[in-house]
């Protein structure tokens, strides 16, 4: 038999149409796979098909034959992911709106390529988000490389950060630039941020990744080992609401029983809850103190209250009294 034009790419072509053409549900026969081949100048006698498709493992590719009248059907059983878990994917993605619109799509038709063409149009989802907004800002992908590169290198980084303007166009939030010391990606409500050291101030402080521009990696050396030692990102992202900066203090909690729930949702089973009554219990969690966790407090509908330290009470109280004040106008 005359070897076809792309002999060379017959493994390649074979691993293609089994995975694309083929799934638990689709099959093909030895005659339709040599059909296949045929499209692509791939000749295959029935014998060398046969070697072929067990060699396929060695891409990690499992395809299994099963009997069929008086001969075999093939099919892929075995992929690098199941179809539960590129749905589970997909829905990340279109939910996610760190991501533009136009680079999830570009994701999404990754994904499709790992799934056969039967399997790929029930990737074809469209995920309802709710008051979720994708960024604009395709310059995100290159900022987050930016950033690892400058972690690994154990260098600080100088970048300008930017504000929505009444324009809606992002423009630099501070005259100059912001110099920081590096130390991890935190993804926090759908937003990634850069969480880095302070020399100045000798602070934790994070970004939003989205709003950097012109990030440019410094000849210096990082700052704030020691205090990243012990930095835990989990009690930090849920001391930090909706990652508004403010002073971390540990705030007493009153609540009633049936809001152990979303204590636990929001502070995680680490916490200490102590019974204050028969209907009521206390708790002690670390907050950054912002007008972000008041509110969150206020929404709770005096369900949950401060009930200490008196500073935090007090500023609970003027926060009250500022939205009043706003009312009266």
């Amino acid at each position: 038999m005359p070897k076809g034009a792309n002999q060379k790419l017959k493994l390649y072509y074979l691993s293609k149409i089994m995975l694309e053409k083929t799934d638990e549900d689709h099959y093909l026969t030895i005659s339709e796979i040599k059909t296949e081949l045929a499209r692509y100048g791939v000749t295959a006698d029935r014998k060398s098909l046969y070697d072929d498709l067990q060699q396929l493992e060695v891409l990690g590719l499992e395809v299994t034959g099963e009997p069929n009248g008086k001969s075999y059907h093939y099919h892929v059983t075995g992929k690098q992911f199941e179809i539960a878990e590129l749905k589970l994917l997909v829905d990340a993605i279109q939910s996610s709106k760190f991501i533009t619109q136009r680079k999830s799509s570009e994701l999404i038709h990754k994904l499709e390529q790992q799934a056969s063409r039967f399997e790929a149009n029930q990737l074809n989802r469209q995920v309802m988000m709710t008051g979720r907004v994708k960024t604009m800002n395709e310059s995100i992908y290159y900022n987050v490389d930016a950033i690892h590169s400058a972690i690994n290198e154990n260098k600080k980084i100088r970048f300008e950060y930017l504000n929505w303007t009444l324009k809606k166009t992002l423009e630099p939030r501070f005259d100059g630039t912001i110099e920081t010391s590096p130390w991890a990606l935190l993804w926090d409500d759908e937003n990634y941020y850069l969480v880095g050291y302070s020399t100045n101030n000798e602070q934790i402080k994070h970004y939003r990744v989205d709003k950097m521009r012109r990030i440019q990696t410094m000849k210096e050396m990082r700052d704030g080992k020691e205090t990243f030692e012990k930095w835990n990102p989990a009690k930090y992202a849920k001391a930090a609401f909706g990652m508004f900066g403010g002073e971390t203090t540990n705030v007493k909690l009153r609540c009633e029983n049936a809001m152990a729930g979303v204590i636990i949702d929001r502070f995680g089973t680490d916490i200490i809850i102590k019974p204050d009554g028969k209907e009521h219990f206390t708790t002690n969690v670390d907050v950054a103190v912002s007008a972000q966790f008041f509110a969150w407090v206020f929404g709770l509908a005096g369900r949950v209250v401060i009930a200490g330290p008196q500073d935090v009470k007090r500023q609970m109280k003027e926060a009250i009294l500022t939205v009043n004040r706003a009312f009266e106008r």
